[in-house]
């Protein structure tokens, strides 16, 4: 055989740019060659007019060229290997599939769409039924698609490269269903550990870590939530919950719900409960399970935990039909570095910092987005926007937003770098925010998202023009902290920290907050909300249902973790079911039915929720009882005879005779007591209706404190 030129070389040896420039059908001296490269073929033939062109055997590798009849791009190839023959339609034979304006619109950060190019989509082209498979690899020597349809042998479809690094080919027979991964040189010529696709939607379960090719078309229109779900007036309850450990199937080895079983299970018992929203950690495919999610290498595909995309979307119908809109927890402050995902994905740091001072998170172990390459942002966008649009979504909420906003998070004094004026403001990951929340907002009116955040970073859900964030709602953690580690003290001690209850209403107003009993109050050694209250049996529950009244009439939107509503005792674990036996005890039972009772009352009463977010909705009436530790509010809504006073008494002490000023006189009377029997309480109350006193001063209501209870009173109709 004759010497090869560099080209069929490079071919051969895997590290060809172009391959297009050489494979497939071309032109030399005037006449038309094909070329194709079958690594250990014995013969290969072209199939053109009816015609049978064999090609002569140019290297023993398995490359093979030659004369064709005429310039046509219709052809087949006939392949002889060891083990028989197969035909085949030529990959190099094919266009481009990125336009110019996706490879300009895509390089400029700016194709917000970017999921309906890169990824796996299979098509039909000139004819063909294949996948096109879309990947950005900036500055890599070569990139293959490697999978089932091609022995996963990187030397066989080894793509083009588009713009500033965006590989393409369209592989014919290729189809739904089939695994898949993309094989990388880099531009030193290393060849990276296999890639699993940054925009796969679908992917193997773990421990495998393949791509699947799935045909996002086959995702249909669902039910939407209703349109006002979202909006600062209306009642918002959030049910969190893990899928893998609601509830299990112990009669089939322990295992976790399907989407759709949970589809026939978990939207009706939510909406029972009377909660308005369900927020999912993170479904985004993770190979690690104790992440909880939160640390996703396929951001566009549903967890292959618990079934199909198909299977996820009928599960988020399934919420809508029962009049529940679903939140996703989403993650786009770090990603871990397993080698099959974003680290490093073309041999250098693409989706995360080179300097492991801006681009690896200490605490965690995991790598930082770089927020100001745009590419990444793009790429960040596109997923946001992609959880709304195919999948139906409500809104997102936006993990860990603290550790996005400062250059020092969690980094001791020299590790970090400063921003361009000196500064700890991660001012990228700021510019991010904003856009994520101007498209999320300006492309789904409907939709919301929710930082968590943690720190005093002011205007997180304000809106950008007025120097925020542009977030919908914030998590309210200073509540959560102060007010939980009050309830834990034992009642005698109370009197010392009031403020650790009243201090929050002093910033209660500055963001649209939401108040969390999330996951994280549930794990690592902290027990349930439950194991926090003081005292023997009686009192802790008596304590919680007091401290759950006081949530709910506290202005804010509300959150419970999955278990929380019916005071489950043991610390949450992903690796088994809550403890559902429990409700077989009044006491456990009791709890459920007032969480059910409390999320009914705040819906149904517009002064609980109108004005969750606004300081005219509150007002303190009885403040400063220290040594009773003693709390009265008022809760109004926009109409002015829309008024609820809360009333909590945190000591074991019944409050006989408890006098204090309202707003109006006439009659008013208790509609919720967390002290009742009906919840398992010692039944201490206000039956009937409480006739306020008038005198100078103005109107007085006088009415007997239950012990650790919540009460909750209206006028009378």
């Amino acid at each position: 055989m004759k010497t090869l030129p560099p080209a069929a070389r490079a071919i051969i040896q895997g590290q060809h740019c172009d391959p297009f420039g050489y494979l497939g059908l071309h032109e030399e001296s005037g006449k038309p060659v094909v070329r194709a490269f079958f690594p250990d073929a014995m013969q290969v033939c072209v199939l053109q007019d009816n015609a049978k062109i064999d090609l002569p055997r140019l290297d023993e590798a398995g490359l093979f060229a030659g004369p064709v009849a005429k310039a046509d791009p219709h052809y087949r190839l006939r392949v002889q290997f060891k083990t028989g023959a197969a035909e085949f339609e030529d990959a190099y034979r094919f266009p481009p599939i990125l336009g110019d304006l996706d490879v300009h619109l895509l390089s400029q950060g700016a194709h917000l769409e970017m999921y309906r190019k890169l990824g796996a989509h299979p098509m039909t082209l000139d004819g063909v039924a294949g996948v096109a498979f879309v990947v950005f690899a900036p500055n890599a020597r070569r990139v293959s698609v490697v999978g089932d349809f091609n022995h996963w042998d990187g030397r066989r479809h080894a793509m083009r490269v588009r713009g500033p690094g965006f590989w393409e080919i369209f592989v014919p027979g290729a189809a739904v269903g089939d695994n898949y991964k993309f094989e990388v040189i880099s531009e030193h010529g290393a060849l990276l550990p296999l890639k699993a696709d940054p925009l796969a939607f679908a992917s193997r379960l773990r421990p495998d870590t393949a791509s699947v090719v799935f045909d996002l078309g086959c995702l249909r229109q669902i039910t939407p939530a209703p349109a006002d779900a979202n909006r600062r007036d209306r009642p918002i309850s959030i049910y969190e919950v893990h899928l893998g450990s609601w509830r299990r199937r112990p009669e089939e080895g322990d295992r976790w719900l399907s989407y759709r079983e949970l589809a026939d299970e978990l939207p009706r018992y939510a909406a029972e409960m009377g909660f308005t929203h369900i927020e999912l950690l993170p479904v985004m495919e993770h190979p690690f399970d104790g992440s909880w999610g939160y640390q996703p290498i396929g951001l566009f595909a549903p967890t292959s935990r618990y079934g199909t995309p198909a299977d996820f979307l009928h599960f988020v119908e399934a919420c809508h039909e029962a009049g529940l809109a679903v939140i996703l927890d989403w993650v786009p402050g770090h990603f871990p570095d397993d080698p099959h995902g974003l680290h490093r994905f073309s041999g250098q740091a693409v989706y995360e910092h080179e300097d492991p001072r801006q681009g690896r998170h200490l605490d965690w172990g995991t790598l930082i987005y770089n927020y100001g390459r745009v590419e990444v942002a793009n790429f960040l966008f596109t997923n946001a926007l992609f959880w709304l649009d195919r999948y139906g979504t409500d809104g997102l909420r936006v993990d860990a937003v603290a550790s996005m906003l400062y250059l020092d998070y969690s980094r001791p004094q020299g590790e970090w770098v400063p921003n361009r004026f000196g500064g700890r403001e991660n001012l990228e990951a700021v510019d991010f925010l904003k856009r994520l929340n101007r498209e999320v907002f300006g492309r789904f009116p409907a939709a919301t998202t929710m930082a968590e955040e943690s720190t005093a970073w002011p205007q997180v859900s304000r809106p950008i023009e007025g120097g925020g964030l542009g977030f919908g709602y914030k998590w309210n953690m200073g509540w959560m902290h102060d007010t939980l580690q009050y309830i834990g003290r034992d009642p005698v001690h109370r009197k010392h920290h009031h403020d650790e209850i009243s201090f929050g209403l002093h910033y209660a107003f500055s963001e649209n907050f939401i108040l969390p009993l999330s996951h994280d109050e549930v794990v690592h050694g902290k027990g349930s909300i439950l194991a926090r209250m003081p005292g023997d049996d009686w009192q802790a529950f008596a304590n919680l249902r007091a401290y759950y009244g006081m949530m709910f009439g506290h202005p804010g939107k509300k959150l419970l973790f999955m278990g929380n509503e019916f005071a489950q005792r043991a610390e949450w674990s992903h690796e088994r079911s809550l403890d559902w036996h429990l409700l077989g005890d009044a006491r456990h039972a009791g709890v459920q039915t007032l969480i059910r009772d409390l999320n009914r009352l705040y819906a149904g009463c517009a002064a609980l929720h109108e004005c969750d977010c606004e300081a005219a909705g509150f007002e303190w009436i009885v403040g400063g009882d220290v040594q009773q530790s003693v709390f009265v509010w008022l809760r109004r809504g926009r109409d002015p005879d829309a008024l609820c006073i809360v009333a909590s008494n945190f000591t074991p002490e019944i409050r006989r005779g408890y006098t204090f000023a309202v707003p109006r006189g006439g009659t008013w009377r208790e509609v919720l007591n967390t002290d009742s029997a009906f919840y398992g309480g010692g039944n201490v109350g206000n039956a009937g209706e409480i006739r306020a006193q008038q005198d100078a001063a103005g109107a007085r209501l006088t009415l007997d404190l239950p012990p650790l209870a919540t009460v909750f009173l209206v006028p009378a109709p």
